[in-house]
């Protein structure tokens, strides 16, 4: 399959600002990066947009532009010429398309500085980002359980939450409620407690390169349970020849 100039530059976008979602892209069958890469080009863009600016107005601006791209694609009017939307309108349903607003709306934390209001609160960012990216792109796949597909997206949002405190902090954010060393440690076991029950659920073959992306998550969350200090030293992960390891493992044998 050849990539048209839209699908190379959504994958030069991951690969440039999400090194680790383009791997396990790669890992996938060549069809389905044709789907996996302009919806984690627009993670990309929708993630970024607060941060790329100091003024929330037009922090605010660049989500809506977004929000209105999407809504091009849900109508099933004419859509603005994207590198990134023109693909997208070719695989996303207009219910997906719908749906994946909330993965814009939830991003207006990220602008200001203001506190998680409550536990609901984290749980549903996490939920409506990482969560629902993890549906939209297994559900353009195939069929889908989304129940477990947001189960195994909470905990791959909450792996990446973790190792992005530390410069969440440096920017001014108080990403968790209780930042204790019991307190990390307590959310940790509910990520992995949500993995596992995804994982009793099982995934579809079909599905499978979506949910690929949280090959990294059990690791991680086993990391902070086991030592909770690491999330703020900065110290989680592996190294990169382990990490490779660890895709082509779940790859081979189809589990996250």
């Amino acid at each position: 399959m050849t990539f048209s100039a839209d699908l190379t530059a959504c994958a030069a976008l991951v690969q440039a600002a999400d090194p680790d979602r383009f791997l396990s892209v790669m890992a996938a069958p060549v069809a389905a990066r044709r789907v996996l890469f302009p919806i984690y080009a627009l993670n990309v863009e929708i993630a970024r947009a607060p941060w790329v600016t100091q003024e929330s107005m037009i922090a605010e601006m660049r989500l809506q532009w977004w929000r209105d791209a999407l809504s091009e694609i849900a109508t099933g009017g004419p859509v603005r010429r994207h590198e990134v939307v023109t693909p997208l309108a070719e695989i996303l349903t207009a219910e997906l398309a719908a749906e994946a607003d909330e993965m814009i709306a939830v991003r207006r934390w990220d602008i200001y500085s203001d506190p998680f209001e409550d536990e609901a609160h984290l749980d549903r960012y996490l939920d409506q980002s990482a969560g629902t990216l993890m549906w939209i792109a297994a559900r353009s796949l195939g069929d889908a359980d989304e129940t477990a597909l947001r189960d195994a997206g909470y905990a791959m949002g909450l792996a990446n939450w973790f190792r992005a405190i530390p410069q969440l902090e440096a920017r001014g954010r108080i990403p968790l409620l209780d930042g204790s060393l019991a307190g990390v440690q307590a959310l940790a076991q509910i990520g992995l407690g949500r993995l596992n029950r995804a994982r009793e659920v099982g995934f579809g073959r079909t599905v499978r390169p979506a949910v690929l992306a949280g090959w990294q998550s059990e690791t991680i969350l086993k990391q902070v349970i086991a030592d909770p200090a690491r999330v703020a030293a900065g110290k989680l992960g592996t190294s990169e020849a382990r990490k490779r390891l660890n895709l082509m493992s779940k790859t081979l044998f189809g589990r996250i």
